[in-house]
């Protein structure tokens, strides 16, 4: 009774809201809530036998903007509804399955209310009477809603139809599915950005902060580490320097630069415009660059100056264009880490590309807040140290290995620019053998076996410098082992180039073809040459013998989005429109016939999380 009551309290408040929008109508226009949500109804198959299940699929369009309200009475002010006229036909009319609703609090109802935004599916399950005979049969209903904005909602009372053929036969068992079946879940999925934005700001930010920590577990973020401490232990040398300053302005500069840059590129280019940037060419050769040139700094060959044309912008003008380079470093440390983007920030940049503003600012700040407050640390410690009494000499030692480091981090990139241009020539075999030289050489350079200008000479090694050398030259070794076609650990692998594999098909066409053919799913790996974490689930993940047993079961399918090829541009163009996110990786399952069994944004350790993942979708598409 209670429930009864209060939807019918609900029910007559809506209706009084109704009229009175009629009466207000030369205040509002009420003409964009006519058009603003449209539908079609399919049957899920073409031939039925008398008793079988029928499932009644409404493909909704909701427009920017717009909501209708959830199918459960007990969560909706007057849920969505679909009444079936000629009803002699069925045995049994089921209720409505839908995806998860949204849920947002009302001030004017004074409660929570459940609703659906964007493109939804609704499965209404009716089961056929046993009694049918063999005919084509057209059956005719209404799709009863309101359609909402922020200001009001009307109801609309919308006919449709459908047909269906029924021919004699035993009810087939394998069809009779259960009343609510998860296979028909919304081509849209609900994402985890969209349930937090309707929890709250508070509850948005901290969502954000969180995503900027486990953002530095990623291994993309892992070359900004040699880098930052080596620049900054140069910044410490300088008499003026001041360490605080140095380090917070990195650290702004970071939040400033990730923020405005990744919007300003979402708004022009779209939501990939961050991503194509850190994977173009030219952007990798930068980057490379850069690198080399920092590490013969290191080396002692040159001291590192702004050009004068720069310098002039800088406040500290006796500093040598110090805040220029820090800011430098930080624009660096922004292109870098966009190679990668996770899940949260693509989905940010996919809304900002969509006319978004306020979401995607406070998401960007609060996530390069986080994502940036440990290299606050790592620009502030090396710089102090570069302060201690007798630190020239051990500090030197410490500056040429971290240019090896650097040197070794810019031939990840010049890999990348290989992969683009297919050039052929800096593969995993070539990437490997100058891995394996750079730290064959850091252990022959403790051993003083390498002069570099500014090193004193070594009248004996000591035991530091005996242990590290041992393990220099175990990790050159290590590493040249994986030019006999030896697997390296995970980690060092998802910084080398991929190899092109046999088993998975790169044109999604080809994908539907195959998959139809054998009927198997469809498993998307949306992915990007210069993705670190996307090698780095490869590896690890996807390697793993019962996910491999698992994959047996679908068919691949990898889409590369950061190439220059057409088909590229129309991957990226699907992840972003269809999927609502730039992320890269990101796993989609389709069916044979394109519904969405199962989405699995960025990347994640737990293999069990992603085992789940394959299993659950399977299952959804057996059954």
């Amino acid at each position: 009774m209670k429930i009864l009551k209060k939807i019918l309290n609900n029910y007559i408040y809506i209706v009084f809201c109704f009229l009175f929008g009629l009466l207000l109508s030369d205040e509002f226009d009420t003409s964009a809530l006519e058009n603003c949500v449209r539908f079609n109804v399919e049957v899920d198959r073409k031939v039925y036998f008398g008793g079988e299940n029928l499932y009644l699929l409404f493909n909704v369009e909701i427009d920017e903007g717009f909501h209708i309200y959830s199918v459960h009475p007990e969560k909706s002010l007057s849920p969505t509804y679909v009444d079936i006229i000629d009803s002699v036909y069925f045995s049994i009319l089921g209720i409505i399955n839908e995806p998860e609703p949204l849920k947002k609090f009302d001030k004017n109802f004074n409660q929570d209310i459940y609703y659906h935004k964007n493109n939804i599916r609704l499965v209404k399950n009716l089961k056929l009477s046993d009694s049918l005979e063999n005919n084509k049969y057209k059956v005719n209903g209404i799709f009863e809603y309101y359609a909402c904005d922020e200001s009001m909602c009307i109801p609309r009372w919308d006919d449709f139809s459908f047909e269906f053929q029924v021919f004699d036969g035993e009810k087939r068992e394998d069809f009779d599915l259960e009343p609510f079946p998860t296979k028909y879940a919304s081509d849209i999925p609900l994402t985890e950005l969209e349930t937090e934005i309707n929890k709250g700001l508070f509850s948005f930010i901290l969502f954000a902060i969180g995503m900027g920590f486990l953002a530095l577990l990623t291994p993309c973020v892992f070359p900004m580490i040699p880098i930052t401490v080596s620049y900054f232990t140069k910044e410490g040398e300088k008499e003026d320097n001041n360490p605080i300053f140095s380090a917070s302005l990195y650290a702004l500069g970071i939040i400033v630069i990730f923020t405005t840059l990744g919007l300003l590129l979402s708004f022009t280019l779209g939501a990939s415009g961050a991503g194509d940037l850190a994977a173009n060419p030219w952007i990798n050769i930068f980057i490379a660059s850069l690198f080399i040139y920092l590490a013969f700094s290191l080396f002692g060959y040159y001291e590192i100056q702004t050009p004068s044309f720069l310098r002039q912008f800088s406040i500290n003008q006796e500093n040598r264009g110090g805040i220029i380079g820090i800011l430098f470093m930080s624009l660096t440390f922004t292109l870098t880490s966009f190679t990668c983007t996770v899940a949260f920030v693509g989905a940010l940049l996919a809304t900002a590309s969509q006319g978004a503003i306020f979401w995607p600012i406070i998401g960007m700040l609060s996530f390069s807040l986080a994502f940036a407050s440990p290299f606050f640390l790592l620009a502030l410690f090396p710089q102090y140290l570069s302060k201690l009494p007798k630190s020239g000499g051990w500090l030197n030692s410490v500056k040429v290995i971290m240019g090896f480091l650097e040197i070794a981090a810019a031939f990840k990139f010049i890999s990348n620019v290989d992969l683009v241009w297919n050039w052929g020539i800096f593969d995993r075999s070539m990437v490997l053998l100058i891995w394996a030289i750079i730290f064959i050489l850091m252990g022959l350079y403790l051993l003083g076996l390498i002069k570099m200008p500014f090193d004193s000479p070594i009248k004996k090694i000591s035991f530091n410098r005996i242990i590290f050398c041992i393990i220099f030259l175990f990790v050159g070794i290590y590493l040249s082992t994986g030019l006999f076609n030896n697997k390296l650990h995970g980690l060092i692998e998802s910084y080398l180039p991929p190899d092109k594999e046999k088993i998975w098909i790169e044109d999604l066409d080809v994908g539907y073809k195959v998959s139809k053919e054998l009927n198997k799913p469809i498993f998307i790996d949306f992915t990007g040459y210069t993705c670190t974490n996307c090698r780095w689930m490869e590896i690890n993940i996807f390697e793993e013998d019962e996910v491999k047993k698992i994959f047996e079961n679908f068919v691949l399918v990898k889409l590369y989005t950061d190439g220059k090829e057409k088909n590229h541009k129309k991957n990226r163009q699907l992840e972003i429109e269809r999927f609502g996110t730039a992320a890269l990786p990101y796993y989609v399952i389709l069916s044979p016939d394109d519904n969405v069994l199962g989405t699995f944004p960025g990347m994640d350790t737990n293999k069990d999380k992603f085992i789940d993942f394959l299993n659950n979708s399977r299952n959804k598409f057996e059954y």
